[in-house]
């Protein structure tokens, strides 16, 4: 049952991650902080079509974190990007370099890398003081998102972002096996709402800057290497006997496949190149 849901999340997150980079990408001239722009966007139809499909994405990856770990699920998530970047080659005529295909080919790598050591579990409890490092590290990342907001390049809203889902993931791990009815009185539950309305703001701003495979994908490998780290040190995931190594050659994997996708894409910008936009 779980791997049926990690595949609906990425086939939502997919549909999510077109819609909304069309959708960003042509709200030329709206410029400014994250928040600004989201509400513009909640205007755009194609735009809410895409957080819905986020929003769907996220459902069925919450009750897969009941019982797999962290790394596993946000691995899956990831996967999305291509699926992405597949429909809109095929249907919208994006373009994309070859560099570029080969380093998410790297990136792809190290996620299956990250998915093939991982063993279920069910994750511990945050505590009061995992409950404020969580809540202070999205007020810094709301703080970080106005000076984010006047650059000129997708990085740093691409990260603040990914850190933002972060958040969201660590938060959702340690709520998936709770009773429905208790949610709403758990302050989890809000940090979860925050997180996931600073993220979107802050991938507003992104992918109207960047290509959206690079975007995503640097959101993404963010998100998947924090949490990753937070659910094997702080809530308990487990690892497959003798896979503590491949998970660190996952991590570095992906970490070295967003830098080098990062660099192509800014290299693309300066010399006028833009990938991933309609032909």
């Amino acid at each position: 049952m779980g791997s049926e849901l990690l595949v609906a999340s990425a086939v939502l997150y997919a549909v999510g991650i077109v819609a909304q980079s069309v959708a960003a990408r042509r709200a030329t001239g709206s410029s400014g902080a994250g928040v600004g722009l989201l509400v513009r966007l909640a205007t755009d139809r194609l735009y809410l079509v895409g957080f819905a499909g986020q929003a769907g994405g996220f459902v069925f990856a919450f009750f897969a974190r009941a019982s797999l770990p962290l790394y596993l699920v946000q691995a899956a998530s990831s996967s999305a990007i291509g699926l992405a970047i597949v429909f809109g080659v095929l249907v919208l005529g994006w373009r994309i370099r070859p560099a570029e295909v080969l380093t998410l080919v790297l990136l792809a790598a190290g996620l299956v890398l990250l998915a093939g050591v991982s063993a279920p579990s069910v994750a511990g409890d945050l505590g009061t003081g995992g409950i404020v490092v969580l809540t202070a590290v999205l007020a810094a990342t709301g703080l970080a998102m106005i000076p984010a907001g006047r650059t000129g390049t997708f990085t740093a809203p691409a990260v603040l972002s990914g850190v933002s889902f972060a958040v969201v993931a660590v938060a959702s791990r340690a709520l998936a096996d709770r009773d429905l009815l208790s949610l709403p009185l758990n302050p989890l539950t809000w940090l979860v709402l925050v997180g996931a309305f600073l993220g979107q703001a802050s991938m507003a701003v992104a992918l109207q800057r960047g290509q959206a495979a690079a975007v995503v994908a640097t959101a993404d490998a963010t998100t998947i290497v924090l949490s990753a780290v937070a659910g094997i040190a702080v809530l308990g995931d487990r690892v497959v006997d003798g896979g503590g190594p491949w998970v660190t050659l996952g991590l570095v994997t992906v970490v070295g496949g967003v830098l080098l996708l990062g660099s192509r894409s800014r290299a693309g910008a300066r010399t006028g190149e833009v990938a991933g936009e309609a032909a």
